[in-house]
């Protein structure tokens, strides 16, 4: 066994039992899904946050970008993100995804080049609203492709590296920033705030060609020259027998399948809420930085000081992500973990509320509420565990409950942490702490709702299992699935009585 083995073996990277030949699978199935989906996402996010950074960095005095006009240039960004979403992940579920996701890439990458030579705030709005709705394919995308090859025990660590990849991305944007204000600033006449988002482009385009030969789609689906026959029929069976179904299609029912159903409505408020209220770590942070100082009155960090301070929440995040994720997996739950962020939440939004502390509890907050990101990544993963029995039916989800904090990320700064207001920020930690006691309050409703079920006898996992004869189903009839119309309570209970013939799993 080589040191990468042991190491792997150490920190329960493959689960217990595994054979050598899984073992050798999931390891191609890393490289492949991760390299690209986390490269992606780095990029993307990479080009987000320029334009905070670049606002810290002189460009909000350059276009004029007083009052609230930074969070209506966010807010645009978030308009074409949110109207192209849910629409993009269903088509992904039907177009080969190794050209459809470096294809969306490709154009972000290009609007944000075209961001370095605007001349007015009107121009930042429409180049923020195109990288937005060509960005859309992104983040959800990609989970979609990460929580399609992965069974309940490496979900959690598999997420953890893809979650990661936004703080890295936040962290290596503020870096990146303070190196272009420090040794690009004024080069051929251009400030150092438009050589950011020059840069950026230059990073994300090239990267988007690693997507064409290495994203692998979905198992059932996937084309990939990697993977031999055999490996992508294990892809496949693997995931029946942890409850995970193949594609079924989108259809005229998909939208019943999956509204149809408590999942959806849970996990949208509830995943909102935990992705929401950590809000305090990012933009009112800076805020806070760029505003502190000494007594004589001089601003306490430069412009490139704040670039780097507030990258420390972000390096909390990662931190916290792998943490959370390892320990999930382990403990085979993400309730747990999750209540953990959530306390952490209150507490660290409760002493910003108070705002009258030294200014080390005020850093003890704004990271401890970056460590709280860490949590939130496992929203994801446990909804796709949720839905593990309908591929289309849960990419189309994430979309779907991804759009909600859109449109709260739109809304609520604009309303709760107006930019005139900073740093103090009554009114948005109030709205802080009032929704981070809601959702812990919350947090119980999946297992609640899911107990129910098993109790009349519907269980989604096993049903698909038993179908592919994965495990013994145990009734005197063959079982084969559910008439995509019939609804997955019917057939609980016909599995149950021993009535039906199953002709396809549905939700």
């Amino acid at each position: 066994m080589g040191a990468l083995d042991k190491f792997a073996e150490f920190i329960d990277w493959y689960p217990k039992g595994m054979s050598k030949e899984e073992r050798h699978l999931v390891y191609k199935i890393d490289w492949l899904v991760l390299s690209f989906s986390c490269i992606a996402f780095f990029t993307k996010n990479l080009d987000v946050s320029a334009l905070t950074n670049a606002y810290y960095a002189g460009m909000g005095d350059d276009l004029n970008l007083d009052g609230n006009k930074l969070q209506f240039a966010t807010s645009m960004y978030f308009v074409g993100y949110a109207i192209f979403q849910i629409p993009s992940n269903i088509v992904l579920t039907r177009l080969p995804a190794e050209y459809y996701l470096p294809a969306f890439e490709v154009m972000w990458g290009l609007f944000t080049l075209g961001t370095a030579f605007i001349k007015s705030y009107e121009q930042l709005l429409v180049m923020r609203f195109f990288v937005g709705v060509t960005a859309c394919s992104c983040w959800v995308g990609n989970a979609h492709i990460v929580n399609s090859w992965y069974t309940r025990q490496e979900l959690g660590k598999r997420n953890a590296i893809y979650g990661c990849v936004y703080p890295l991305g936040a962290m290596f944007a503020g870096y990146l920033q303070s190196a272009a204000y420090l040794n690009l600033n004024g080069a051929h006449g251009m400030e150092g705030w438009r050589w950011l988002f020059i840069v950026c482009a230059i990073i994300t385009i090239p990267c988007a060609i690693i997507g064409v030969f290495f994203c692998p789609n979905v198992p059932d689906r996937t084309r990939s020259r990697y993977l031999t026959e055999r490996e992508k029929q294990l892809c496949v069976e693997r995931l029946l027998k942890d409850g995970f179904a193949k594609t079924r299609g989108i259809g005229r029912g998909l939208f019943k399948r999956i509204f149809g159903n408590w999942r959806i409505y849970v996990f949208f408020v509830v995943g909102n809420l935990f992705w929401m209220t950590p809000y305090p770590s990012g933009l009112p942070y800076g805020l806070w930085l760029s505003d502190t100082t000494l007594p004589n009155g001089d601003l306490k960090y430069s412009p490139d000081m704040v670039n780097n301070l507030s990258t420390i929440s972000y390096a909390a995040t990662i931190v916290s992500t792998m943490a959370c994720g390892f320990y999930s997996d382990w403990r085979k739950n993400r309730w747990e973990t999750v209540l953990y962020g959530g306390i952490l939440i209150l507490v660290c939004n409760v002493l910003l509320l108070v705002w009258n502390v030294p200014d080390g509890a005020k850093f003890f907050a704004f990271i401890g509420l970056g460590l709280a990101n860490g949590p939130t990544n496992l929203i994801v993963p446990w909804l796709a565990e949720f839905m593990s029995h309908d591929l289309e039916a849960r990419s189309t989800s994430i979309a779907i409950i991804n759009v909600g904090w859109v449109v709260i990320n739109c809304v609520v700064p604009i309303i709760a942490w107006p930019i005139p207001s900073a740093p103090r920020f009554l009114g948005g930690y109030i709205w802080s702490v009032v929704m981070s006691v809601v959702e812990i309050v919350l947090l119980p409703l999946p297992m609640i709702l899911e107990r129910r079920e098993l109790k009349k006898g519907i269980n989604y996992a096993k049903m698909i299992a038993e179908e592919h004869g994965m495990v013994s189903a145990g009734l005197e009839e063959k079982t084969k699935g559910v008439d995509d119309e019939q609804s997955l309570e019917e057939a609980g209970r016909a599995k149950n009585d021993k009535e039906v013939e199953v002709n396809s799993i549905a939700v």
